[in-house]
């Protein structure tokens, strides 16, 4: 239902004249530029899948060479209802014996100078109405790309073992790789030392129930369930497996900008590196 000028007047108490002075004034150049970024602002955060906030939807707009401060593109998202995805809570889990304990080589250094020097390592769980599909990834330190990704109905040697496999076959590691986990029972059976020994690679484990010696894998884990899993409801495993794939694959790996490799994407970062050393 729309109100006639007067009454609309009367109950914002201006008068008719000011009304249709103030409708007929043209927007200002300022704020013609703000609608003009902000249709750059929307169609980035839509493709992030609407989590990215506003500093890396500013690195975004520097890319297509805007020149636009990260407070303004703050002051635009806040008046368009625009938010980043923020905050999970972790499961609780509970802790058996583990059969091997191997040293901690890491001891929170996570930062690295090269790729294939040091992996990490972990496993999640995603709720479905089918059941919990449990998912084991490896993560190249250098630079926090997912280089190694498995997903079954159990949780066993073998969740973990196919990760750490397609790890060895993507990245053909020619010296001896340091892989980082937990004292959970897939990573300390024997079967996992057996798969580490036999391709030359060096096994690293946390303290006993501390999440901070595995603190990389963890926080692929927390951007993964905020940005994406939290988001959704899953039908079945298949239908979580495709969402989870399309994820790491599709986003996170080619296109996610990531704070510690200077606001762009794991792959990037390391196309970055790996030109450097072409060049020198």
């Amino acid at each position: 239902m729309q109100y006639p000028v007067r009454r609309l007047c009367h109950v914002m108490a201006v008068h008719p004249s000011g009304y249709y002075a103030w409708k007929s004034e043209p927007a200002s150049l300022r704020q013609q530029d703000d609608q003009r970024l902000l249709g750059l602002i929307k169609q980035s955060w839509l493709e992030s899948g609407g989590v990215y906030g506003y500093r890396k939807i500013a690195h975004d707009l520097r890319d297509l060479g805007e020149r636009c401060g990260k407070h303004r593109v703050y002051r635009l998202m806040r008046q368009e209802g625009l938010r980043a995805q923020v905050g999970y809570r972790r499961r609780a889990g509970r802790y058996g014996k583990p059969a091997v304990v191997a040293e901690n080589q890491l001891e929170q250094k996570f930062d690295v100078e090269a790729p294939n020097r040091v992996w990490v390592t972990d496993i999640t769980y995603i709720r479905t109405h089918e059941g919990w599909l449990y998912l084991a990834v490896v993560l190249d330190l250098f630079s926090r790309q997912v280089i190694g990704w498995s997903m079954r109905s159990r949780i066993d040697s073998e969740l973990a073992i196919n990760a750490l496999l397609m790890a060895v076959w993507r990245r053909n590691p020619t010296a001896p790789v340091i892989v980082h986990s937990d004292q959970g029972c897939q990573y300390s059976s024997h079967d996992w030392q057996a798969f580490l020994k036999a391709h030359g690679l060096v096994a690293s484990m946390s303290r006993r129930g501390n999440c901070y010696d595995n603190a990389v894998a963890e926080s692929f884990f927390q951007l993964l369930k905020r940005e994406r899993i939290r988001r959704k409801t899953y039908l079945d495993r298949e239908e979580a497996r495709r969402d989870v794939f399309n994820y790491i694959e599709m986003f996170y790996n080619p296109k996610r900008r990531h704070g510690y490799a200077n606001d762009v994407s794991p792959v990037e970062f390391e196309n970055q590196y790996f030109n450097r050393l072409r060049s020198v």
